[in-house]
Parts: C-alpha cells; structure tokens; sequence
C-alpha cells in the first residue's frame, strides 16, 4: 500500500506544478502590452502604392473641403 500512495502524492505534485506554470503564463500573458510592431497597420497611401482599392478612402478624401 505505501506504493500507492507515494504515487498519488506525485501525481498531486505534477498536477499542481502544471497548474502553476499555466497561472505564470497567463499572467505574464496578460502583462504584456500589445505592440505597434508586432501587428503593423498599413496606411492608405501604402496600399495605394501596392495598387489596392481602399473604398472607404476616395469618399474621404471628397468630404474633406
């Protein structure tokens, strides 16, 4: 009987140690603070410039005196 319980304490330990691994990830997950340069926005001229329409941009510029 004391094989038994010696493998359920490390199981015990192993889950625990695998719980608190996923609470540090999450939180250094939820720390971190979104970037510009991870996810860059083109611009209307930039995609002018590589030949795609943006609809949005022509009414714009013809609303603006």
């Amino acid at each position: 009987m004391a094989g038994r319980s010696k493998t359920s304490f490390a199981k015990r330990q192993r889950e625990k140690k695998k719980a608190e691994r996923a609470s540090e990830k999450r939180e250094r997950r939820g720390q971190r603070e979104p970037s510009e340069q991870s996810h860059p926005v083109a611009s209307a001229d930039d995609l002018a410039a590589l030949g795609i329409e943006v609809p949005g941009a022509d009414d714009a510029e013809q609303d603006e005196p």
